[in-house]
């Protein structure tokens, strides 16, 4: 059948002809076809095999194009390579004819020279000539010409070696000398110490020698490292390159099932597994606190702005070139500050309000700064600037009315009022009256009264005195009664008024301290004085009143 297609089309009796004899060639009762080589051709091979196509026909029949064609490959030997740097024989004693004009070589020409340019070239001195180039054809195949190493030198790969062993000898030395300065344990010289101790004393036949046996141990594990670390035993130092198995999984940190969602496809918890830690102190509070943490929202900002800018018409892809997209993300950000800085200075040149632009620091804002400071345990500042005290809106330390002590330094118990405490006095704004206060206040507790009433009843009745009841009555209605110094109905002497108001004018204008002279009499150490109505009106009067709004008006008019 191969044979027939190079006579062209078989007529109908050929073609049945043909039929039968292969038939008869599959039947076994004819000879089978034979190729060019003398190899006999399997009768029952199809005919799409058998037969060659138009470009490889040879009008036989033959399976050759079946076959791998034997190429010559001696061209693909990596070791068919140019000899560098070898040289044809001596060289030549005089300048030759069509030579190099700088070095005398035959082989190349001036331009194509590769040694230094002569100041006076090999044909004008006919000195120093150098040796031919040895002239290689190197006939490389299909392999050969695409092979990237082809031609390299192995030997040269050895310096690299040579290189990190000397890098990696000189960080074993450094390390070395660390662990010498860090401690003073040598486990040779401990080894030494021990084998001397044991010599000395009487050997044991019953046990084996345990330093042997450390040796042993020592010498298999510094050949046989151990899964998942790295183990050195001259330095005892044990680098993991795995994960260490004492981690706790994500699964496990929290085993509610109405916790964080764990995927066990993509191995991630999104959110937090214990919710009442903070995000901040936890070891692991998700992979959405990392994702919008750290530098991570930089990178989607970045990603961001070239899917925007991609979608523009520009040439930017974060992946493609990270770099332009990173400048041209930095020099977009640096052109919007700009911008807005433009428009808010135009806003404010046209309307006005930067006074209301003004923020108060951060750090009066949050309460809170950066400054350490460090105390001992008497309360002194040790280290750092000590924090200045938080300070009220109101007055502090304001004494008024000749008080020694704030509104609210006193408490009565019995009463539930708050007071001073230098007179136990539980009006607001009233007047000091000293130690005196302090004796009327206690005098006319409940308790006192109470105490003294008891004292006084005798063991017979005496005689009513009409007189004397009078006086009690009246001084217990003073005592019991809600009237202070100063209210209701007050009879004033004003011969006494005239000389208080003298006194009070004469202790301003001097300008001397109330607790050394009033009304004119100096105080003497121990002694109390009593306010009389005459002295605590005086005071009224000539006293500013500085929450009067009228106090500083002046009529210019009159």
């Amino acid at each position: 059948m191969a044979s027939a297609s190079a006579t062209g089309k078989l007529s109908r009796e050929e073609f049945r002809r043909q039929k039968d004899l292969d038939a008869a060639r599959k039947a076994g009762t004819a000879p089978a076809a034979v190729d060019e080589e003398g190899k006999v051709i399997n009768p029952h091979i199809p005919q799409y095999i058998a037969q060659a196509p138009w470009y490889l026909d040879t009008g036989a029949p033959s399976l050759s194009h079946q076959r791998i064609p034997e190429y010559d490959r001696s061209a693909d030997k990596l070791d068919n390579w140019y000899d560098r740097g070898a040289k044809a024989g001596p060289a030549a004693k005089k300048y030759r004819k069509g030579a190099c004009e700088n070095c005398g070589a035959v082989t190349h020409k001036k331009v194509d020279c590769l040694e230094r340019p002569r100041k006076r070239g090999a044909r004008f001195t006919g000195k120093d000539i150098a040796p031919d180039e040895i002239i290689q054809d190197v006939a490389s195949g299909y392999d050969a010409k695409r092979d990237r190493w082809n031609g390299y030198d192995p030997s040269e790969h050895r310096k690299v070696y040579d290189e990190y062993a000397a890098v990696e000898a000189a960080r074993q030395k450094i390390r070395e000398e660390e662990i010498d300065k860090q401690t003073t344990t040598d486990l040779a010289a401990v080894r030494k110490v021990a084998k001397a101790g044991k010599g000395e004393e009487k050997k044991d036949d019953d046990f084996g020698s345990s330093d042997e046996e450390d040796e042993d141990t020592d010498k298999y594990a510094e050949a046989a490292d151990a899964v998942g670390q790295k183990l050195d035993t001259k330095t005892r130092i044990t680098v993991r390159n795995l994960r260490i198995r004492e981690d706790t999984a994500k699964y496990l940190i929290n085993l509610d099932p109405e916790s964080a969602y764990y995927d066990p496809k993509t191995r991630s918890m999104r959110d937090n597994p214990l919710r009442d830690v903070p995000e901040e102190e936890a070891l692991f509070a998700g992979e959405n606190f990392l994702r919008y943490s750290g530098e991570a929202p930089d990178v989607q900002q970045l990603q961001l702005f070239a899917w925007n800018a991609a979608a523009r018409g520009n040439d930017v892809h974060m992946n493609a070139n990270p770099t332009q997209g990173q400048l041209l993300h930095q020099e977009y950000q640096k052109k919007k500050e700009q911008l807005r800085d433009s428009t808010k200075v135009s806003i404010l040149a046209k309307y006005g309000g930067e006074q209301y632009l003004e923020k108060a620091p951060k750090e009066l804002l949050q309460g809170q700064t950066e400054e350490y400071v460090e105390f001992s345990r008497a309360g002194q500042v040790v280290k750092g600037k000590e924090r200045a005290k938080a300070r009220s809106k109101y007055l502090e330390d304001v004494y008024t009315n000749n008080h020694t002590a704030v509104w609210g330094s006193w408490y009565e118990p019995s009463s539930g009022l708050w007071g001073y405490a230098c007179c136990h006095s539980s009006i607001h704004i009233s007047y000091c009256t000293g130690q005196a206060g302090i004796e009327a206040a206690k005098a006319s507790s409940a308790q006192n009264l109470l105490a003294s009433s008891s004292k006084d009843e005798p063991s017979e009745a005496p005689k009513p005195d009409l007189g004397g009841s009078d006086d009690r009555q009246k001084k217990a209605e003073e005592l019991f009664s809600k009237r202070r110094l100063g209210e209701g109905e007050v009879k004033i002497d004003e011969s006494k008024l005239t000389q208080a108001l003298r006194a009070e004018r004469e202790r301003k204008r001097k300008g001397r301290d109330e607790e050394e002279e009033w009304g004119g009499k100096k105080k003497k150490a121990g002694d109390s004085h009593e306010v009389t109505e005459e002295e605590l009106e005086a005071y009224r009067m000539n006293r500013r009143m500085t929450e009067d709004p009228m106090a500083n008006y002046v009529d210019e008019e009159l």
